[in-house]
């Protein structure tokens, strides 16, 4: 009976998760950039700061991955339940 999974397994369990939550943090961050740059005109914001926005929203998407990460060991870094 083997107590631990083999290093084949936790490099793949690994890999995936890192793949999953890199594509949460990457399209977080184009969605609160194009979110963002609707409104730079009314309230005149220049881009740097609209992207500023965006990487802030990126991050919380980063630390809610990896607190699901913590939360349920799965392969995905989402807070939902069989995910």
């Amino acid at each position: 009976m083997e107590l631990l999974p083999s290093g084949d397994t936790v490099i793949k369990t690994g890999a995936t998760y890192a793949r999953d939550l890199a594509e949460r943090v990457v399209t977080t961050f184009l969605q609160a950039f194009i979110a963002t740059l609707v409104v730079t005109q009314p309230f005149d914001l220049s881009m740097w700061r609209t992207a500023a926005l965006a990487g802030v929203a990126a991050a919380v998407a980063l630390v809610k991955g990896v607190v699901a990460r913590v939360i349920s060991v799965t392969n995905s870094a989402s807070l939902a339940k069989g995910v």
